[in-house]
């Protein structure tokens, strides 16, 4: 059981600003995202698209944005948990009044804190409900822009 000062479920931009704030307070942080990499839908659905609304940041992409983040905290040395997703979330008074949270991968936590920052939430994508789609994913058929030079001077369909 890994004992921490806090939990912070997502490791979308909320969630990585959130470490910066628990490490000003010097608080050791976890994050849990069942993303195979920090960033949320910044870095999942649209990684070029530019940001405005940053205070004292005139525009920057999404990327920018998370790759600033993930520079932001690195002195807080926060551990991630990543490609996995809370099972069990359990509150006992008793034991000094910590929250139990266990992951799909097994991961056992103990904390007196739990943040959730999981913005819109897991997401799945839509997919194209055509016989074999399947076997087209990655081949042409995406569910998400993650470069859009990819798609320079090509025919392309939005559903």
């Amino acid at each position: 059981v890994i004992k921490t000062d806090i939990v912070i479920i997502g490791a979308g931009p909320v969630g990585l600003f959130t470490v910066f704030e628990a490490g000003l307070l010097d608080l050791e942080c976890h994050l849990i995202d069942n993303l195979d990499r920090p960033g949320g839908q910044c870095i999942e659905l649209y990684p070029e698209k530019p940001i405005y609304d940053i205070p004292g940041v005139a525009n920057q992409t999404a990327r920018e944005h998370i790759e600033a983040l993930m520079e932001q905290i690195k002195p807080f040395n926060p551990t991630f948990h990543l490609a996995q997703s809370v099972e069990t979330l359990r509150f006992v008074k008793k034991n000094n009044k910590k929250y139990y949270i266990k992951t799909s991968a097994g991961t056992e936590f103990e904390t007196p804190n739990v943040i959730v920052c999981s913005g819109a939430g897991s997401f799945e994508p839509k997919k194209l409900n055509i016989e074999d789609a399947e076997a087209f994913e990655g081949k042409g058929l995406e569910y998400a822009v993650r470069s859009k030079d990819q798609y320079t001077d090509k025919r392309v369909v939005v559903f």
